[in-house]
């Protein structure tokens, strides 16, 4: 093998500079509040000897310790610096985590978090170079961890079983985090077969280029794969959001600091006369001051715009006209054959792959016969691994491959699902389309076949459709088969082509030649005028018998989705809007389904719901499975009766029926914000300081969940001197202990904090004296809208009293706060107010006493808000409660009146105590707050909805808005009428959305039946 030069000698050097300087500088800005995660490389370093032999066509698919390894295949500082703060120029277009390395034009693989993941699609880019005969070499590397995923299994087996061109390497730093390995791993455990298996030193920049020189070597000659276990450790925590002095003692520490590969080499060099101390000093602090430049120039990069949210999701689909296949009778078996065998002769990238595939079985259901024979280079057994079908498929999908896998039932995806949530759906969008993995999944799917029990027989789409990124189709013809899987076999993203298997063998006749069909395109079976109905799949067949049934009845316009995820939403809102009546009709089982998510969108479109006639109906199976025994399985399915019977119940309905419409997440968020801004809680911009020179040390973001930290040093003294990147003080939380890093230089000030005090991210440290009156911004941390309210601590700055004092936002951050509102007619409380000034004069009850009253008699019906949340999170419930009422006092404040025992009074006690706590509180009076639910109103300032805030011991705050005019439905016309809103905030730890909706509804209810006589009744509450 040939020797190192002088010059890669010197080159590697610099790359081990290069990777340390760069894991230094982010600790430093993290340090620093400048950002948010970082993972640490150093002590694997080592690894750069490996990628610096690469060729061009070679690839390399890392994790996430692998920094080294990167710079030496091309990929600047820089770059990672930009990835480091997420800007809109990184690889990832900001949506990875630092570290996690991808670029497509130097071969390197998208790194994805669960590492173990990228083994399997390593192995599809390795198979993908072996089946081009090409001269290229994969490596793949892992954490010591990771050893223990199946994954990690698959890939060696199916590595071993094709002979790839890959180089696996275990990065051994003997730690998962805080977890010791080197007992535990397979190889101490005998797991593996250790002649496999070369065993290096991690710390030996030398041996490592030696070893792997030969690795190349052997793998290049078509000898298969090679395996390395690097020994090395791990030189920093695990991440920033670790402290590995927890767990390691100060001894293994000084340990670990002896098998520093930068350390080694520097010192093998110096030795070798290939560099002297100096040079080496001024080579360090040249590469130091650098990195410095990058990462300061990277922080001005461009952010990505909110409004590239949803580039590269997918890729734009294909529009074909193809003709697939001749006019002819043909099953839905036969259409996936001959399909399949165009997409092979049309395209020699086209790959099939699945269990029992190959002749002369040609799969479990005859869809793959005789392919093998007439393409034995293009369709392959896989071995029983579902995971390996699919890691495998996305890899061969981004070398550049056409992978169509087969599932011999799709019921079996399970032990596949990690491949594809983690990699298959999101590898387009993490990667900003950079990489791609083109793809089908064919699969046998569904039942009404008696006999396939819990793992032949599922329909579970909506589990797939879920995930963004994928696409899901179901045909129920044999016309749909092929033009479908024919447009699924020219996408650039993972299509998931689901086969009734119910209907594989049922022949129809086509007279017109069969041509590709655009995904998310339904079809209309047949027209009609009086109902929709809604299938796909199996239950299309179920839905054309029903009809058969009923068609005397009623008009039936019968459309076949088949295209789940995208979904035709304009053909199916234009039939709604001439039938005003929905029936859906699914096999899948009712919970978070498909059926459901049409019947949201449809009720969220203000024109749909005024047309509706009737609320839409959703057959489906229930909540279960399927079961072996045939009385099971057909007890669970939608069938023609239970079909019928939703026709004739959707007919039978001649009005609309009035219900709370859903809306989408992304409408939810816009009215919370807006009802944010009414009630003056949208957090605000903070006022500007003057300039001045004097800068303050605020505690940075430490990690996930962390919102406090004790001081356990000061470092710096008032008047000492401080350096960019000085530690200043250390803090400790519960994962680890942080040291707290100045971004500028100058002298220390004041501190304004002891050793033992408890503080919280963002508040005031103390102050540095900035030199030359440079201005520094205080970068400060993004916060969720829950935590926002923490803000008000901060305002000590400006000598502005916080709007909630300290003890309410105490309070409030460990709430779980959910907000829902509810419009109701004001015009029986209009006219009970009426009624009361008539008899009462100015004694009369406000319209706020009958609301309040409203209320409490619904608190009486719904229990979960009688309850209350103690300091400790015990959660109490009471037969007798209170009623509170947020009244604003003197100075724009607010405190909170209390009705004690509201539920046993009687109207006219109420009333008389609800007008006489009022107005002793806007006094002055103070009353111990144990209400479980408070009223609050801006009615007097015409604010008609607001999300109001919850402060335990409550469970919910009812915001009543100010009375307004809305269109509202009435049969089939609209009408205005006068309303109010109610709008809900609830703690989530306590109530949930169900309970919650009920409760707001009955307050409602209550509120349009209010009847002033029936209060005066005898025995009234």
């Amino acid at each position: 093998m040939p020797e190192l030069t002088t010059e890669e000698k010197l080159r590697l050097l610099t790359i081990l500079i290069e990777s340390r300087h760069g894991d230094l500088r982010e600790q430093n800005l993290n340090r620093q509040g400048k950002g948010h995660f970082h993972v640490s490389g150093m002590g694997h370093e080592a690894l750069a000897a490996i990628s610096i032999q690469m060729r061009e066509d070679d690839y390399i698919v890392p994790f996430y310790r692998d920094r080294a390894l990167v710079l030496g295949r091309g990929v600047s500082s820089r770059q990672l610096a930009i990835d480091y703060f997420a800007k809109a120029k990184g690889e990832s277009h900001g949506r990875q985590m630092p570290s996690h390395y991808s670029c497509a034009e130097k071969h390197i693989w998208s790194v994805p978090t669960p590492t173990g993941s990228q083994l399997l699609p390593a192995c599809g880019i390795a198979w993908g170079i072996k089946l081009d005969a090409k001269n290229a070499v994969v490596v793949a590397t892992v954490g010591d961890a990771a050893t223990r995923q199946g994954d990690f299994y698959e890939a060696i087996c199916f590595a071993k079983e094709k002979k790839l061109p890959i180089l696996f390497v275990v990065e051994d730093n003997g730690y998962g985090i805080s977890s010791p390995t080197r007992k535990i791993n397979p190889r101490a455990l005998d797991v593996m077969q250790p002649n496999d298996w070369q065993e290096l030193d991690g710390a030996n920049v030398g041996e490592m280029y030696e070893q792997a020189a030969k690795a190349f070597a052997h793998i290049r000659a078509g000898k298969g794969p090679v395996f390395f276990w690097v020994m090395m450790e791990r030189l920093s925590s695990h991440t920033s959001s670790d402290d590995q002095k927890l767990y390691r003692s100060a001894e293994e520490l000084k340990r670990c600091a002896e098998c520093d590969p930068l350390k080694k080499w520097k010192e093998q060099l110096i030795a070798e006369g290939v560099i002297s101390e100096s040079d080496y000093a001024n080579l360090d602090n040249e590469i130091k001051e650098r990195i410095r430049r990058e990462f300061s120039a990277a922080e001005k990069e461009e952010d990505p715009s909110a409004g590239e949210l949803f580039v590269e999701v997918t890729g734009k689909f294909p529009h074909l006209n193809d003709e697939v296949l001749p006019p002819g009778k043909y099953r839905i078996g036969d259409t996936v054959n001959k399909t399949l065998r165009l997409g092979l002769e049309r395209d020699k990238r086209r790959i099939i792959f699945g269990e029992d595939i190959e002749d002369p079985k040609g799969g479990v259901f005859r869809l793959t016969q005789k392919l093998s024979t007439e393409f034995p280079n293009q369709v392959f057994n896989s071995p029983l691994a579902e995971s390996t079908i699919l890691g495998v498929a996305c890899g061969l999908g981004s070398y550049g491959k056409r992978p169509v896998f087969e599932l011999q039932f799709i019921d079996f995806i399970g032990p596949g699902w990690n491949q594809l949530v983690t990699n298959i759906c999101c590898l387009r969008w993490r990667s900003f389309g950079q990489w791609k993995c083109p793809m089908v999944i064919y699969a046998p799917y569904g039942a009404y076949l008696p006999g396939g029990s819990l793992w032949h027989s599922q329909a579970n789409e909506a589990a797939l459709a879920h995930y963004p990124g994928l696409l899901v189709v179901i045909p129920s013809t044999p016309e749909d088969a092929a033009g479908l899987l024919w447009t699924a076999m020219h996408c650039e993203d993972p299509v998931l082509f689901l086969i009734p298997k119910h209907m594989f063998w049922a022949e129809r006749e086509s007279a017109e030649p069969i041509r590709a069909i655009p995904l998310g395109k339904a079809r209309k079976r047949q027209a009609g005028s009086e109902v929709t109905l809604i299938a796909w799949g199996n239950t299309v067949e179920k839905a054309l018998e029903a009809i058969q049934q009923i068609e005397n009845e009623a008009s039936i316009e019968l459309i076949d989705l088949r295209s789940i995820s995208p979904w035709d939403r304009e053909t199916i809102e234009e039939s709604m809007r001439k039938t005003g009546r929905v029936v859906i009709v699914q096999e899948d089982t009712e919970n978070c389904s498909v059926g459901q998510m049409i019947i949201t969108h449809l009720m969220s479109q203000g024109d749909l719901w005024n047309s509706m006639v009737s609320p839409p109906i959703l057959v489906s199976k229930g909540n279960v499975m399927i079961g072996y025994n045939p009385i099971y399985e057909y007890a669970a399915l939608p069938d023609v009766q239970r079909i019928v019977a939703a026709i004739r119940k959707s007919i039978a309905t001649k009005q609309q029926r009035t219900v709370a419409a859903a809306v989408s997440a992304a409408e939810s968020y816009d009215r919370g914000r807006l009802a944010r801004s009414h009630s003056g809680q949208e957090p605000q911009p903070r006022p500007a300081t003057a300039p001045t020179n004097t800068q303050s040390i605020t505690v940075p973001i430490m990690g996930e969940g962390i919102r406090s930290a004790k001081v356990v040093a000061l470092l710096k003294k008032p008047g000492d001197r401080i350096e960019l990147d000085d530690a200043l003080c250390e803090v400790e939380t519960d994962k680890a202990v942080y040291p707290i890093e100045s971004s500028f230089a100058g002298t220390m000030g004041q501190w304004k904090v002891e050793v033992g005090a408890t503080v919280e991210i963002g508040q005031e440290l103390g102050t540095i004296l900035a030199e030359g009156g440079r201005q520094e911004r205080i970068v400060e941390a993004a916060v969720s809208a829950a935590e926002s309210v923490e803000s008000g601590r901060h305002a000590r700055r400006y000598s502005i009293e916080p709007a909630l004092s300290p003890t309410i936002t105490r309070k409030l951050s460990r709430v779980i706060p959910a907000n829902l509102q509810i419009d109701a007619r004001w015009d029986a409380i209009r006219k009970a107010r009426d009624a009361a000034k008539k008899e009462d004069g100015g004694n009369a009850a406000s319209p706020s006493v009958m609301i309040a009253w409203a209320v409490v008699r619904a608190m009486e019906k719904h229990p979960p808000f009688r309850r209350l949340i103690l300091e400790d999170e015990t959660i109490v419930e009471n037969e007798n409660f209170d009623l509170g009422i947020a009244v604003a006092i003197e100075g724009d404040r607010l405190a909170t009146a209390v009705v004690t025992e509201a539920n046993q009074k009687s109207w006219e006690e109420f009333a008389d105590v609800y007008r006489k706590i009022v107005d002793e509180t806007r006094a002055g009076r103070v009353d111990a707050m144990n209400a479980p639910v408070v009223i609050s109103s801006l009615g007097a300032f015409g604010v008609r909805a607001a999300a109001p805030i919850v402060v335990p011991p409550s469970v919910g705050t009812l915001f009543i808005g100010s009375a307004h005019r809305e269109m509202l439905p009435n049969g089939k016309k609209n009408e205005t009428a006068e309303v109010i809103t109610l709008s809900l905030t609830f703690d989530h730890r306590v109530v949930n959305g169900a309970g919650a909706a009920n409760f707001v509804h009955e307050i409602k209810e209550q509120i349009e039946h209010f009847n002033l006589k029936s209060l005066a009744a005898p025995g009234a509450v």
